[in-house]
């Protein structure tokens, strides 16, 4: 489909520049992360998720909503590509407290200027700007360092909290992939009891100083380094936190 460029930026409320540059790059990353939330509240409603474009701009643009990894990067790769910017979807495999998952687990991107960067709007709270693919120091942002390393083929996408040991979050290759691909995965993902996005309600966003987050009846804000947790009565605060810090208003079923 082509992508109604400029709707999508003011979903993101972005007016800067558009050429398919490094500056532009992070700028529309870091736009995506402060308004477009980590999202999974279509599985709870029984709403199914299907990878196409046309549902996820409908979704993210149009109903102003958020999505998970194959939503938010999906819909970013059509955005950049309509801009100008060689970007070729990627298979990753998230290793949660150990061995990776399955392949399609999750979906990154790959964005070739005259560097190479990873890109990823859809893994929550993770880098809100690209990072150097090619770096193998630390790239540090918003006090968290991030790493990514390879060997032979395998790449993985390390994070280190202050004070802490260096965290394998999820493997890759850079072969190129295709929307399709990832269909399977993401309908386990979405009815699958041993998928975590079935088990809890999610929606959390990157702020300027920190980081929101709505999980089930739990509001946690954090403000630079400082974490707040509320505990919310029940459904109608749950909508009006949605709303509040998040924009989103679930229609009817």
């Amino acid at each position: 489909m082509s992508i109604d460029i400029n709707a999508y930026l003011r979903r993101l409320d972005y007016d800067g520049p558009r050429t398919p540059t490094v500056e532009t790059l992070r700028g529309l990353h870091r736009a995506h992360m402060l308004t477009a939330p980590f999202e999974n509240l279509d599985i709870s409603l029984g709403r199914p998720i299907v990878c196409a474009e046309d549902r996820f701009f409908d979704k993210i643009v149009l109903q102003r909503r958020g999505g998970f990894c194959y939503e938010l990067n999906g819909l970013f790769a059509a955005l950049l590509r309509a801009l100008g910017f060689d970007v070729t979807l990627l298979s990753a495999r998230v290793c949660d407290g150990g061995s990776p998952g399955p392949e399609f687990d999750h979906m990154a991107l790959l964005v070739s200027l005259e560097e190479r960067w990873l890109a990823d709007v859809g893994f929550g709270d993770s880098f809100i700007e690209p990072l150097r693919l090619d770096e193998a120091g630390e790239q540090v942002q918003r006090g968290v360092a991030y790493r990514v390393a390879h060997d032979g083929e395998t790449w993985t996408m390390n994070e280190r909290q202050p004070s802490a040991d260096w965290v394998v979050m999820y493997q890759f290759t850079l072969q190129p992939r295709q929307l399709a691909d990832y269909a399977e995965m993401c309908h386990w993902q979405q009815t699958s009891p041993e998928s975590s996005f079935t088990r809890k309600r999610l929606c959390s966003r990157a702020t300027e100083a920190g980081r929101v987050t709505l999980s089930d009846l739990k509001l946690i804000i954090t403000q630079n380094g400082a974490r707040q947790e509320h505990a919310l009565a029940g459904e109608d605060d749950f909508r009006a936190v949605l709303r509040e810090h998040f924009g989103v208003v679930l229609a009817a079923s």
